[in-house]
């Protein structure tokens, strides 16, 4: 039996997380890419344009695959189609569409009648027009991912350099112009089979300083039940409830605000961090969803007696590693503590205030906040990453 899995570049998701889990399930797994030369030698790759939907399913032709998924934001809604036409379980994709244009997702949620967030659209080759009372406002991809080409702005002068700005790099992208949503930044993670959803908990990011939005640590911190009635809300105006999802929030006066809806797994190895967390296989799970089982199939914590807490590693200058801590994990009392580098010793990077600086993510899972937090900052204080400029 064959589990086809789309992706771009190698992801540790991919690479820790699902490979291993097919093989776990007795699976064979081929991962279809449009970047075939980027990934280890070790890993079954078939060359495919996965943009395509038509090319997914061709490729998957000759061996009648049990399952096809991705975990890439870029794939979802190409993969949703073409695990429709195979006729294999998948999500809808009308919602994986939604979730990835930040436009028409504020659109649905307006429409059924939870939230508005003022939203100006700028396509390519445009200028930006937008009211005087928006500001101040967030400008970035209306297709972007994490916190990449996203700014905070004050006024229009400065949109408009930060318009400027973008296009030099991504001239063809279309953005959007959304009204900054103030607060403290979570997660809302979830499973689902279609038919019931599950939450797995969730984090509280902390943020870099203005005007980009790096995440720079999470704190585990479940929502509460009525911030998660709203969040559900919102999931089921866009349609999300298969598989995984990873959705960013703020509450602003007992109100949840969604930032946006990532119809995947959580990202920058959060993923691996909440299995261990969690104590279940998590990229097993997600498989043996898009295998058809049920929900209540698998074996999910109803209520977690641990604390987690991530560090992100970043560059504060351009230049080149040298010198940085390979991966590491030890056990301090009752903490178990890890480091994974994200970036190669070696590597020439410039600085961009985005995720692309981080050098390493250190995470620490323990009893409770505080035994956590002590030893996190015990084990940061023995690690040492430099860059020649």
């Amino acid at each position: 039996m064959r589990l086809y899995l789309t992706a771009l570049n190698p992801t540790d998701a991919v690479l820790e997380g699902f490979l291993p889990a097919a093989a776990a399930l007795g699976l064979s797994a081929t991962v279809l890419t449009d970047r075939p030369a980027q990934w280890p030698p070790d890993v079954p790759v078939a060359r495919c344009a996965v943009r395509d939907a038509t090319a997914v399913v061709a490729a998957t032709a000759p061996t009648r695959p049990v399952a096809l998924l991705s975990n890439s934001d870029h794939l979802q809604e190409v993969t949703a189609i073409a695990a429709r036409k195979l006729g294999l379980p998948g999500k809808d994709p009308d919602a994986a569409r939604l979730c990835k244009d930040k436009a028409a997702a504020r659109r649905a949620i307006a429409a059924a009648g939870l939230d508005l967030v003022r939203t100006v659209t700028i396509d390519p080759g445009v200028a930006p027009e937008v009211p005087v009372g928006m500001f101040p406002a967030v400008v970035k991809p209306r297709e972007g991912v994490a916190s990449e080409d996203a700014y905070l702005v004050a006024d229009h002068p400065e949109l408009a350099a930060r318009v400027t700005e973008i296009r030099g790099r991504r001239p063809d992208v279309a953005l959007v112009v959304e009204e900054y949503l103030a607060g403290e930044l979570r997660t809302f993670e979830t499973f689902g089979d279609g038919t019931a959803l599950a939450s797995l908990g969730g984090w509280r990011t902390s943020l870099g300083p203005p005007p980009t939005f790096t995440e720079e640590g999470l704190d585990w911190a479940p929502p509460a039940e009525s911030a998660s009635n709203q969040l559900r809300a919102r999931l089921d105006a866009l349609g999300v409830g298969f598989g995984a999802c990873h959705t960013e929030y703020v509450i602003s006066d007992g109100r949840v605000r969604l930032i946006e809806v990532n119809y995947r797994l959580i990202g920058d190895r959060m993923d691996l961090i909440l299995a261990e967390l969690l104590g279940v296989p998590l990229f097993e799970h997600v498989i043996r969803l898009h295998l058809g089982e049920p929900l209540a199939a698998l074996s999910l914590p109803t209520t977690v007696d641990r604390y987690a807490q991530v560090e992100y590693v970043c560059a504060d200058t351009s230049g080149r590693l040298v010198a940085a801590p390979g991966r590491l994990d030890t056990v301090r009392g009752d903490v178990r503590l890890g480091c994974r580098p994200l970036r190669a010793v070696g590597r020439v990077a410039e600085r961009t205030g985005t995720n692309r600086d981080y050098l390493a993510v250190l995470h620490a899972i323990g009893p409770d906040q505080a035994t956590v937090r002590q030893s996190l900052a015990a084990f940061r204080s023995d690690l040492q990453w430099t860059i020649v400029e």
